[in-house]
C-alpha cells in the first residue's frame, strides 16, 4: 500500500514536535509507604518531523505503548522513548505523563485518615541516546497573611494557595518529599478529612505561622536548592486571595 506519510510535503518546513494527546493509561508509581500506587495517567506521546516528510504514523505511537505494565521510572520511560525514536525513524522523542498521586494523611488532632491527591506530570525528552527528564507537582498549602494579622484586632485574612514545583534530578526521589517541601514551607498543609478538634488546631498552628507568598517560595526554593539530587527547580507560588479579586504569585528558578 502507498504510504502517504512519507511523500514530500507540499510545505518544506520542519516540525518539532508531532505526535498524539491524552491517550489514557494504566501505570504504576512508586509509593515511599506501600511500595507501589496504581494510578491512571493521560499521555501525551510525540516526535519531531523532517522538512520532507508530508506527516507521521500516528498508529506507531499507540503500539509503542501496547501492553505498557512498567512502572513508571526512569528506565521504563527512556525505553519507552527509545522505541517511539526508532519506530518513527526520528531524531528526537518526547512522552509526557500526566496523573494523580494519592495519599492517605492523617489529620493532626485526631488522627482521622482521609485521601489527599495531587497534581504530578513527568516529562521525558530523547535527543540522540540521552533522555532528560522533568517531574512537577502540584501540593495545595494555606497561607495567613502577616501584615493582615499585624495590623488586625482581630483575625487575619487566610486562603488556600497552590506550590508547583518542577524539578530535573540527579537520581531517585519521592513524591512525597516535594510534597513534605510544600507543605513545610506554608502556613499549613491542607486536609481531606477535618474534625473539629483538628480544624482548631490547624488554625491555630496556621495563624501562629503567617507566611506571604514570598515567604512561601523562599522557604520552598532554599529546601530544593538543599535537596542532593535536585539539579535544576523552578518553584511558583499562587495564592488565591480570599480578599481581594485578583491572586498573587512568586517564582524562583535556580540550577543547584
Amino acid at each position: 500500500m502507498e504510504d502517504v506519510q512519507m511523500s514530500p510535503a507540499q510545505v518544506a518546513m520542519a516540525i518539532d514536535r508531532v505526535g498524539v494527546r491524552d491517550l489514557r493509561l494504566p501505570i504504576v508509581i512508586r509509593d515511599r509507604a506501600k511500595g507501589a500506587q496504581h494510578t491512571v495517567a493521560r499521555v501525551d506521546i510525540g516526535v519531531d518531523l523532517p522538512a520532507e516528510f508530508k506527516g507521521t504514523h500516528m498508529s506507531r505511537f499507540v503500539e509503542a505503548l501496547e501492553g505498557w505494565s512498567e512502572e513508571l521510572d526512569y528506565d521504563s520511560m527512556r525505553n519507552l522513548l527509545l522505541d517511539i525514536k526508532e519506530r518513527l525513524h526520528a531524531h528526537k522523542a518526547y512522552a509526557l505523563f500526566r496523573f494523580p498521586y494519592f495519599l492517605n494523611k492523617k489529620a493532626p488532632a485526631s488522627g482521622r485518615g482521609g485521601l489527599m491527591n495531587y497534581k504530578c506530570q513527568l516529562t521525558g525528552e530523547l535527543k540522540g541516546d540521552k533522555p532528560s527528564f522533568l517531574l512537577e507537582v502540584d501540593v495545595p498549602v494555606m497561607t495567613v497573611c502577616p501584615c493582615s494579622k499585624a495590623i488586625s484586632d482581630e483575625g487575619a485574612h487566610s486562603q488556600r494557595a497552590l506550590v508547583r514545583m518542577k524539578v530535573r534530578m540527579r537520581g531517585f526521589a519521592w513524591i512525597e518529599e516535594f510534597i513534605e517541601i510544600a507543605e513545610a514551607s506554608a502556613s499549613s498543609p491542607v486536609y481531606s478529612l477535618l474534625k473539629r478538634e483538628d480544624e482548631k488546631y490547624v488554625t491555630e498552628a496556621a495563624f501562629a505561622t503567617p507566611t506571604f507568598v514570598e515567604d512561601v517560595v523562599r522557604s520552598a526554593a532554599q529546601k530544593l536548592e538543599a535537596h542532593p539530587q535536585v539539579s535544576w527547580f523552578r518553584v511558583e507560588v499562587e495564592s488565591y486571595e480570599s480578599i481581594h479579586n485578583h491572586s498573587a504569585f512568586a517564582t524562583i528558578e535556580k540550577h543547584t
